[in-house]
């Protein structure tokens, strides 16, 4: 890197980064934070350790969202806002999310070791339930701050054991007295590894971020009848789980059938009463499809439930769907894209282009500020998998891309 003489301390970040992997490590090398559990209790506490020795100003709003301020010069200019989150899938890495939090904090410090007093403010978030593996809903903290999920529905979401989202967060004690909704901010900035093989083909360091794709997800019942494995024969079955396996099919093939940039995905599957001897009655399982182009996703939306329904019928069973949610593509502020742009050119970080094929909290924050993301390489492209895995450098690359976007924003001329 070269092009700036302020530099972010890169192994102090992956030490911070290894630290926080510390809780809620796997015998594997990833971690297992699960949102609003005692292990996500202890990530939020050491995270606010930290930013509380820097000086920093920390508040938590209703859904657990912890913001950390740092003051600037001109107490009339918004905050410049960075952050990502830090729970993570069952079996997570130790980078998703964690990244841009981190980094984040690294910025503060850096901010702090060279007496730079910005002209705005800085905040970094840590967004509540980025992943969504333990209450059903991805972007649940940004998702609610923004507006797109009321308050009272996101407390009202349990988890497999019964637990509510409002008695998760009593418990480890983050519902805060703040309210959840959008505050005026000038800018949000958030780093995150690809999750994707991209930029390592092509031996790219930095990402940037143009937009995010199109998703729509649901939530499936199949309904048919237990019985007994041994003496139910084919014509009386009403097999859910055969069912099922018709519908993941489908969702396969038109994925398939979109070509490269088509995703479709189902990533939970549960059999109600699950016995070895029994024809599963009823099968529960998750259904989701993203790409870049929005009228590919409204047009999987039209067709997906009606083809899916069908096949289903056909079993002597019953579909029950549930769009959970639909998200449109959404498009990153131009100006701040730009500052990325400009940061990688000037460090010599070789850089490309992307479309973020990942939901990222950064989609829901873009609806009510300008909005950019940073991405680094992973290894093989792998992530939401305890082998997740980048480089120290591509870290430190990433971070130092960050701080320069960041404090530009921040100092702009207004």
């Amino acid at each position: 890197m070269s092009g700036t003489n302020q530099r972010i301390d890169g192994k102090r970040l992956w030490d911070s980064l290894m630290a926080m992997a510390e809780i809620g490590a796997t015998p594997k090398g990833g971690v297992k934070r699960l949102t609003l559990s005692d292990v996500d209790r202890q990530g939020r506490d050491r995270f606010k350790g930290w930013c509380e020795a820097l000086g920093l100003t920390v508040r938590v709003d209703a859904i657990g969202n912890m913001f950390a301020r740092r003051e600037g010069r001109d107490p009339k200019r918004l905050p410049v806002l960075m952050g990502s989150h830090l729970d993570s899938q069952p079996t997570g890495g130790k980078f998703d999310g964690a990244l841009g939090v981190i980094a984040g904090l690294e910025v503060m410090r850096t901010l702090h070791d060279l007496n730079i007093t910005t002209e705005a403010p800085i905040e970094l978030v840590n967004w509540t339930d980025e992943e969504g593996s333990r209450f059903g809903h991805s972007l649940m903290g940004s998702g609610t701050w923004a507006g797109i999920y009321p308050l009272e529905k996101a407390y009202g979401l349990r988890d497999v054991d019964g637990v509510s989202v409002s008695e998760a967060l009593d418990t480890i004690g983050y519902k805060g007295a703040h309210a959840a909704k959008p505050f005026p901010a000038d800018a949000y900035f958030e780093l995150h590894i690809e999750q994707g093989p991209i930029l390592e083909r092509e031996e790219k360091r930095i990402g940037v971020v143009t937009g995010a794709q199109a998703q729509v997800w649901y939530d499936a019942v199949i309904v048919g009848q237990d019985s007994h494995a041994g003496t139910t024969p084919p014509s009386a079955r009403k097999d859910a789980l055969v069912a099922a396996a018709r519908v993941v099919t489908l969702v396969d093939q038109l994925m398939r059938a979109r070509g490269e940039d088509g995703r479709g995905t189902v990533g939970f599957l549960q059999i109600a009463s699950p016995s070895r001897n029994v024809v599963p009655g009823e099968v529960r399982f998750s259904v989701e499809f993203r790409h870049p182009s929005d009228e590919q996703i409204l047009g999987l939306a039209a067709s997906f439930p009606e083809q899916a329904a069908r096949l289903v019928a056909e079993t002597g069973c019953r579909l029950e769907l549930t769009e959970l949610f639909r998200i449109p593509a959404q498009p990153f502020d131009p100006s701040c894209v730009d500052l990325v742009r400009q940061a990688a050119r000037r460090l010599n970080l070789p850089a490309r282009e992307i479309i973020s094929g990942a939901g990222h909290d950064a989609v829901y924050v873009a609806r009510s500020i300008p909005t950019a993301m940073i991405f680094t390489p992973c290894k093989d492209g792998l992530s939401h998998n305890e082998a997740e895995s980048i480089l120290p450098e591509e870290a430190a690359d990433g971070c130092q891309v960050l701080f320069e976007a960041v404090v530009a924003r921040a100092n702009r001329a207004i």
